[in-house]
């Protein structure tokens, strides 16, 4: 141990004389958002595949519930435990956990890989491991934020978050086309992208990352604040999820006595949550008190308004595309993972293509002007997509969904950053964790609301559509009645798995009467996506029009932040120096304006102006020189006055 010790030592040396720290910090953050974005894109594009792997029958009970949580297990685990992780590494080091998040995230990746189950089984299993992943990406989200806000100095780090953003990016188009590929030629492979980087990331943290911030509080978990919260977000995830799946004669699940106590208790919980970690917890899970900071407040709810909408947004579309619009336009299943990813990439095009640059405005201007204006360019967006018809012309999706892109870039860097300057030192580590739950419970809380407000309208759009198209045909009415109560969800699932479910739904004795040309239509790859095209494409409009409210209410949030703050800096001015500097202005202006109280013949009036501007000048000079007398000018007047209580 102590060789082992002695050679890190050594090498670590020999690293940090080459290169600055924040740029080796950097790299290592980079290379943990890139692994995770990779592992995301992946799974979504290649998940057709991966059910097809496993033998999953979408019109199987719960199956299509099981199939969302295989997407929500890792963002589960990782929401749920991302501040408690948050709090631990403030208290023991926050390079020593995220190093152990490298870890744990590459293990889960391997037994993804080694899935051994089939059918419901298999999809537990996915379900399990991706919460083994989640875990380690919650060590990681935890401290990556806080790792890059204790090494750049304030007027760099919104060009640092810029440039991991760009890295998530970079990692969603990575995941997405190397997801595509190997999804046609294995689905087990795309579980193992994920290990290079992470076996990579765990050696390069532990030779290089280094500990800056050592004032550290003494640990004291919140056992009951954490229980409460972790019930209360999953009984809501299991609500939205299971609401999806019929429920007696209706369509959705909203009736089933499971879902509706699944919400209604998570909800309590997460009342009991804030109370208990207002008035009872000695040690909260959530630092409450950062909430007076009003940038923190205003700049974790426009964040959780954006992730709420875009989750949904990306799956929705993919499902638009692989499971509709690209085998109506001839591509086959086999390829439509690939084909969707890389009709996909301008999106992340203008994301990139936002994000540093954003970033870097950003560490001059503040965060209220960009955010407020890219949330408002990704409302636009969120319009211009309800005017897609059915047979869309490509490059207008490709237009629409850059500027979708280009907005969220230009809204991300600037926003976690301003969020991360606003907070104390001591603290980031809680921040960071706080940040990025409020995003994540957002992207979970997204795909089950995007989900069930598609199948809400779907059960309204489909049973007409599907009587139509049946009608064309020399069916039984009352068979073409049965199919048209298809449950919305088996429809819309069968559709991304390629799967026709007229081979099942048509009885053997129906199909022997009916011409040949005929049946190979009704089971063919063409007919099903083509029947319930116009339905999903009606019922992803009105959902994109709840995006753009809840995208305008985050640019509302984003505005409403404040200017440019940054809490407790030795370097950079802020918004207190910016008022003082005010001040002084504002005297020798009224001195200037008094001036005439200086001559012979001035009045007894203009005398005593002069005499009150002369006082007014020398108040603020003199307390501008107490302050660097004493030190406090580094510390308690760079905090705006709401912002000193309780720090």
């Amino acid at each position: 141990m102590a060789a082992a010790n002695s050679i890190r030592g050594t090498g670590t040396a020999s690293i940090h004389e080459r290169f600055p720290y924040k740029w080796i910090a950097l790299s290592n953050t980079t290379l943990g958002i890139l692994m995770a974005a990779i592992n995301g894109s992946s799974l979504i594009i290649a998940l057709p595949a991966i059910f097809r792997g496993i033998h999953v029958n979408p019109l199987a009970a719960n199956s299509e519930s099981l199939l969302l949580w295989v997407l929500m297990g890792y963002n589960v685990a990782t929401t749920i435990l991302l501040v408690a992780f948050g709090r631990i590494s403030d208290s023991i080091g926050r390079v020593r956990l995220y190093n152990l998040g490298f870890a744990i995230f590459t293990l889960g990746s391997i037994l993804l890989f080694l899935t051994p189950g089939k059918g419901i089984t298999g999809e537990w299993e996915l379900i399990i491991f991706r919460m083994v992943q989640g875990i380690g990406g919650a060590f990681l989200y935890a401290n990556s934020t806080a790792i890059i806000t204790d090494a750049f100095p304030p007027h760099e780090r919104g060009l640092a978050i810029g440039l991991n953003g760009i890295a998530g990016m970079a990692g969603a188009v990575i995941g997405i086309v190397v997801g595509g590929i190997l999804a046609t030629v294995g689905w087990r492979y795309v579980f193992l992208i994920n290990v290079p980087f992470g076996l990579a990331g765990t050696v390069w943290a532990y030779i290089a990352l280094r500990e800056l911030d050592m004032d550290r509080p003494p640990l004291h978990m919140d056992w009951l604040g954490n229980l409460t919260f972790a019930a209360g977000l999953l009984g809501v995830a299991l609500a939205l999820t299971y609401s999806i799946n019929p429920h007696g004669h209706h369509a959705t699940g909203w009736s089933s006595p499971f879902v509706l106590g699944s919400l209604i208790g998570g909800v309590v919980l997460l009342v009991a949550f804030v109370l208990i970690e207002a008035y009872v917890a000695k040690q909260p899970m959530f630092q409450l008190r950062l909430f007076r900071i009003r940038g923190f407040t205003l700049g974790n709810l426009a964040q959780f308004l954006m992730a709420l909408s875009q989750m949904g947004l990306q799956f929705m579309i993919i499902i638009w595309l692989q499971g509709i619009w690209l085998p109506l336009h001839g591509v086959s299943y086999t390829n439509t993972p690939l084909q969707a990813g890389i009709d996909t990439l301008p999106m992340m095009v203008g994301f990139v293509v936002s994000g540093p640059l954003a970033g870097r405005i950003s560490d001059r201007l503040g965060a209220r002007l960009l955010g407020s204006a890219g949330l408002g360019v990704a409302a636009v967006g969120f319009v211009l997509m309800t005017t897609l018809p059915a047979n869309f012309s490509y490059w207008t999706f490709a237009v629409y969904i850059f500027l979708l892109g280009l907005g969220m870039g230009m809204f991300a860097a600037p926003n976690s950053a301003a969020i991360m300057n606003s907070v104390p030192a001591q603290y980031r580590g809680a921040a960071s964790g706080m940040r990025t739950t409020f995003m994540n419970t957002g992207t979970l809380l997204s795909m089950g609301l995007f989900f069930t407000l598609v199948i809400t309208r779907l059960s309204h759009h489909l049973p007409g559509a599907m009587v139509r198209g049946l009608s064309r045909f020399p069916l039984p009415h009352a068979l073409v009645l049965g199919i048209a109560h298809l449950p919305p969800v088996a429809a819309l699932f069968s559709a991304l798995l390629g799967y026709n479910p007229m081979r099942v739904l048509l009885p053997s004795t129906v199909l022997k009467l009916l011409p040949p040309p005929m049946v190979t239509t009704l089971l063919g790859k063409h007919f099903f996506p083509g029947l319930i095209s116009a339905p999903f494409l009606t019922s992803l409009h009105e959902v994109f029009w709840i995006g753009m409210a809840m995208v305008l209410a985050g640019a509302v949030a984003s505005a409403l932040r404040g200017p440019r703050y940054i809490f407790d800096e030795p370097t950079g001015k802020t918004t207190w120096e910016i008022r003082r500097r005010n001040y002084l202005i504002l005297a020798l202006l009224a001195v200037w304006g008094a001036r005439r109280g200086a001559k012979e013949n001035a009045s007894v009036a203009e005398r005593n102006r002069l005499v009150r501007a002369l006082t007014l000048l020398i108040a603020v000079l003199g307390d501008a020189r107490r302050l660097e007398a004493t030190g406090d000018g580094r510390n308690s007047e760079r905090r705006e006055p709401s912002q000193r209580r309780g720090f």
